[in-house]
């Protein structure tokens, strides 16, 4: 679908959109019976691979859903700076699957594992200079259920949905709030990258509306941060080809011929649109060998657990096993997927789920990114929540690494501008330490689009100052 189609799509939800509203306040609102909660909360002193820490890391569990089948594991990490008034942020790594330690350990948390690569020995780790928890309290939460260190305690209670992990993520802050009601005065924000821009909007309207029937404990939630979100599955896939011309990975023959035979559908082709297929197969071609998350960097093999398992926990064996192609010898980690696999090793040692309190015999091996979650997809647009939540008066920012092709730019871009909000700040550069950053643009409805220019799907893990700098301004409500 190209960004007429959108438009016309979006504009056509004007009509219906009333009705929509309808439905999302006739949504179930979750009351807590008792102002008492079986919560589990431990603090962890000392981390193997780091040492003593020299900030508050707390971990636990924290059921939901009935019978509190569903228990959820949570690392929270306390304001460096002022915790009493500084903003709580709620974060949900995208997946929908995918474990929020990556957030901790490899993209805004305090902690990032060493330059080193693996040889068989436990990964180590140093302080992030650039962690959002210098401005922020923020609870990193596994979420839906099988992702990370989070569990069910019966089967039928592993199968989940879109709506139900809005649901379940409420009940989690519900619940957390009541434990800690220290911080049920201070500024609180739900955010989320990749997958959790659907994930996000939706928790965030399930809050709204828990706030809206009075629910106990009151939420006071303020707003919502996205990066490079999956708003509208998979429509927004479509930008894929107008990205990659604008960024060379293509022939402007070739771009034409994509334009004139397939009108903009890359992802639905009609089975009777022989030269679309063709053209879109040409593409797909020319794409391999390229990283998507960041087109810059080097591709490497991703993480396997069924490699994981037959390679062992810890073994010198792994290094045989993983070899860039045509790679340079340097020394330490050369792509994305060494550091993941770095966070692979080290979850996985008994020593380290130990030290965060992990219940024993609860899951089978800590993977990254979950593919088997028992997950119905059940809502595949998310904008008209985010026209919803904006006319409520909840801020947002939404950014962008500018070399992404899983979700370009310019698809979020797109879906933003089909919302017709008036332009309070046009589109201009931002500046960290005299250089340019990226580019931002701020809307009326409290919604503010900025790109990280050279960063990729998680901007702050290859621009983690710029990631910081920007964070800062907004919660502070100043101009990026």
């Amino acid at each position: 679908m190209d960004g007429g189609k959108l438009i016309l799509v979006l504009s056509y939800l004007q009509y219906v959109y009333p009705l929509f509203i309808i439905y999302l306040f006739c949504l179930p609102v979750h009351r807590t019976p008792s102002p008492h909660f079986d919560v589990s909360t431990s603090s962890v002193k000392y981390l193997p691979g780091f040492g003593f820490l020299p900030f508050q890391l707390d971990t636990g569990y924290i059921g939901v859903g009935v019978g509190e089948e569903v228990q959820l594991f949570y690392y929270f990490v306390k304001s460096e700076s002022d915790p009493e008034t500084d903003p709580l942020i709620l974060w949900i790594t995208g997946g929908p699957g995918c474990s929020s330690l990556e957030g901790l350990t490899m993209e805004f948390g305090p902690l990032h594992f060493d330059d080193m690569e693996y040889n068989g020995s436990l990964p180590t780790l140093s302080l992030n200079t650039h962690s959002w928890t210098k401005v922020a309290s923020i609870i990193f939460l596994d979420l839906p259920v099988k992702t990370g260190f989070s569990y069910a305690t019966t089967e039928k209670a592993n199968q989940t949905d879109n709506l139900q992990t809005g649901e379940h993520a409420y009940q989690f802050l519900q619940k957390w709030l009541a434990n800690h009601s220290e911080f049920l005065q201070n500024p609180i924000y739900i955010g989320g990258d990749s997958y959790s821009g659907t994930t996000v909007p939706i928790v965030v309207q399930t809050i709204s509306n828990g706030n809206d029937a009075k629910t106990k404990p009151m939420i006071n939630l303020k707003g919502y941060i996205l990066g490079n979100p999956l708003t509208i599955n998979p429509d927004e896939l479509n930008y894929r080809i107008p990205f990659a011309r604008g960024m060379g990975l293509l022939s402007d023959d070739l771009y034409k011929a994509l334009v004139s035979n397939c009108k903009g559908e890359y992802q639905n082709i009609a089975t009777n649109n022989s030269a679309c297929s063709n053209n879109v197969r040409t593409f797909n071609k020319l794409c391999e060998g390229i990283n998507k998350e960041h087109i810059l960097e080097p591709l490497c093999d991703s993480v396997s657990l069924k490699r994981y398992r037959s390679v062992g926990r810890r073994t010198s064996l792994y290094a045989k096993l993983h070899k860039l192609e045509n790679s340079m010898v340097l020394p330490g980690v050369k792509c994305l997927e060494d550091w993941r696999k770095l966070c692979v090793h080290w979850a996985n040692d008994d020593s380290v789920q130990e030290a965060l309190h992990v219940r024993k015999g609860t899951i089978e091996n800590w993977t990254r990114c979950r593919g088997d979650l028992s997950f119905t997809y059940n809502v595949y647009n998310v904008v008209p929540y985010h026209a919803n939540l904006s006319a409520k008066g909840y801020r947002s920012l939404i950014y962008s690494g500018d070399h992404d092709l899983t979700i370009p730019f310019i698809s979020t871009e797109a879906w933003i501008e089909s919302l017709n909000y008036s332009v309070i700040d046009d589109w201009r550069k931002w500046i960290v330490n005299g250089q340019v950053a990226g580019y931002t643009k701020t809307y009326s409805n409290n919604l503010t689009f900025a790109t990280v220019k050279g960063s990729g799907h998680v901007a702050p893990l290859w621009k983690p100052l710029e990631c910081l700098t920007m964070l800062t301004k907004w919660i502070s409500s100043k101009q990026l």
